[in-house]
């Protein structure tokens, strides 16, 4: 069984090597164990999982249709704590449950093997009068808070899935280990969110709440879960602009992959030899929609940054015109083109300054700028120092 120590010991190496830490949420075996093996460094056995494995959405856990925590329970003792050893499991505990007592039943789940816990599901995810009714009866955050506080009292490991600033500090006066910020659903896929915030107002709300969880413990591990970021490049875009050391992933992780995955076999199949012809249904995936339009936008700049890069280029080479283009760029990622372009270049030539590879004049070139003067003004603009000045404050600090 793995301590919260070792836990700790093993999340921060990954910190101090510049790496990201991953946390998979699991609801069957097999996720647990593929996730895993693909490098998870924590898995979180919440009964959102179990739901997506038969085929509903992940607020099935807030419905009646059975008690989360047995589940949980259930699928942790069973399918997935026994076949993994090298992995540590946190158990998904909905601490508003009125036929447990919390402290009697973190104890059971200590024993049953699990590292840790997590407040899922979690009452931040609720507002409105339903919240209110709720909070009337005795269901609050406060339990959840309490729930973290007791389990890091018996040395177990914790996250805390927050949505404000205010429950991130409550969450670290517990003594959470991560803080991760729950931006929501996640989008994509068939059965994907969709209404979710951009990924620039992703990245503004959570550079705000880490900043505050930062001042209050420095030590403090700060992730996001999903919501608008279901690709590498989206949390590249993070990564670069907030203090985020991690990443947690449900639908990203599980129902994504497995709806591509069984549509293409089953249609691969069927259509052997005559894919395309026979099945012009089956190209719904190949088809542009607004979403592929800012896919593609972004990767691209991620492929081409070093080059000059316009937008009325792009806009031909996919058939649309380029206030299209950009209506729809901006309306999917929450900045226009041109300032998710120019943050995009800022933060490469930050991490091209913070290394020393290479001088000032060089970083701009190196990053598409051929007029250093532009860098600059761009560079101090976003970061709030000149490139020199930014280079010799990271030197000094290392």
């Amino acid at each position: 069984m793995f301590t919260r120590k070792n836990i700790l010991t093993a999340l921060n190496k990954q910190k101090n090597n510049h790496h990201h830490i991953i946390g998979a949420v699991v609801g069957t075996g097999i996720t647990a164990k593929y996730a895993a093996m693909g490098g998870a460094d924590l898995l979180l056995a919440l009964s959102a999982g179990k739901y997506r494995s038969m085929g509903q959405g992940s607020y099935a856990s807030y419905y009646c249709y059975g008690n989360s925590n047995d589940l949980i329970m259930e699928i942790g003792s069973r399918e997935i704590l026994p076949m993994l050893k090298t992995v540590p499991v946190l158990f998904g505990l909905f601490a508003s449950d009125p036929f447990i007592n919390l402290t009697e039943y973190i104890k059971k789940i200590k024993r049953a093997g699990f590292s840790g816990i997590v407040n899922y599901p979690t009452l931040s995810l609720i507002d409105g009068k339903f919240r209110e009714a709720l909070e009337e009866d005795g269901n609050t955050f406060e339990q959840e808070i309490e729930a973290i506080s007791l389990a890091h009292k018996m040395d177990m490991f914790t996250l805390a899935f927050v949505i404000n600033t205010h429950q991130a500090q409550q969450m670290l006066l517990a003594g959470a280990d991560i803080i991760c910020l729950h931006l929501g659903l996640t989008k994509g896929g068939f059965l994907g969110a969709k209404k979710y915030i951009s990924i620039d107002e992703a990245r503004k709300i959570s550079g705000t709440i880490f900043k505050v969880c930062t001042a209050l413990n420095p030590d403090v591990i700060k992730m996001i879960y999903a919501g608008p970021a279901n690709t590498p490049l989206d949390m590249e875009y993070i990564y670069q602009s907030t203090e985020c050391q991690g990443y947690i992933g449900g639908s990203t992780f599980d129902r994504i992959p497995t709806e591509k995955a069984i549509l293409k076999t089953i249609q691969s199949f069927k259509y052997y030899n005559d894919f395309e012809k026979k099945k012009p249904a089956a190209k719904i995936h190949n088809n542009w929609n607004n979403k592929d339009y800012a896919d593609f936008i972004k990767y691209y700049i991620k492929e081409h940054y070093t080059e000059e890069i316009h937008l009325s280029s792009l806009a031909s080479a996919i058939h649309v015109s380029k206030n299209y283009l950009s209506i729809r760029f901006k309306k999917e990622v929450g900045c226009s083109f041109s300032e998710y372009l120019v943050r995009f270049r800022v933060n490469k030539a930050k991490d091209l300054l913070r290394h020393g590879c290479v001088s000032c004049k060089e970083a701009a070139v190196n990053v598409g700028y051929t007029d250093y003067v532009q860098f600059s003004k761009m560079f101090k603009k976003y970061t709030r120092f000149t490139p020199s000045a930014f280079a010799k404050d990271t030197a000094v600090n290392k």
